[in-house]
């Protein structure tokens, strides 16, 4: 079993996806569970945002009674010179490794980073410039940014396979 620190479908699609084609042989069940952060709605930096989704897949494993998976999956932004610069991370444990993965990163319009740097979250912020609602919980801003080219979920699918190598790969050392 795998225990999501989420609830949002976003990232329990990217979930099953990432192990699905990690682990073709194997079928896993998904269990959700809601789990906070510890950090800013919005986090605000590499470090804020690499914490959160550490205190996500640790919270879920904790909570999970038979997980042997448990996975926790953070967005986040910093600020680049003028621009600011959307990421996310991936932290998979198993309750005795920890392995991370970080997604791509691409630059908001100025549009959305005005209302992002007056507090908004970035979800709300492009719901406000794209008029959307619940954006996040579908294409997210990637997906409004490239028309879906990319969407939220094939966005964080990436960085789930990446965080799975050392689970994948367990004859390797792995700090």
């Amino acid at each position: 079993m795998i225990a999501v620190a989420s609830q949002n479908p976003v990232k329990l699609e990217a979930t099953r996806i990432g192990f699905q084609q990690m682990f073709p042989e194997t079928t896993h069940t998904l269990r959700a569970f809601a789990v906070p952060s510890g950090v800013r709605e919005q986090p605000m930096s590499h470090d804020e945002t690499l914490q959160g989704a550490i205190n996500r897949a640790q919270g879920a494993f904790a909570l999970a009674d038979t997980a042997d998976y448990a996975i926790g999956i953070e967005g986040g932004i910093k600020p680049v010179g003028e621009q600011l610069a959307v990421f996310a991370w991936v932290v998979i444990t198993d309750g005795q490794r920890l392995s991370q993965a970080q997604t791509g990163i691409f630059y908001l319009p100025q549009e959305v980073a005005h209302l992002v740097r007056d507090g908004y979250e970035l979800g709300h912020a492009d719901d406000i410039v794209f008029g959307r609602n619940n954006s996040k919980q579908s294409t997210g801003s990637i997906g409004l940014l490239t028309d879906d080219a990319l969407t939220r979920t094939t966005y964080y699918v990436q960085a789930v396979i990446m965080a799975l190598i050392p689970f994948k790969k367990p004859q390797f050392t792995w700090v």
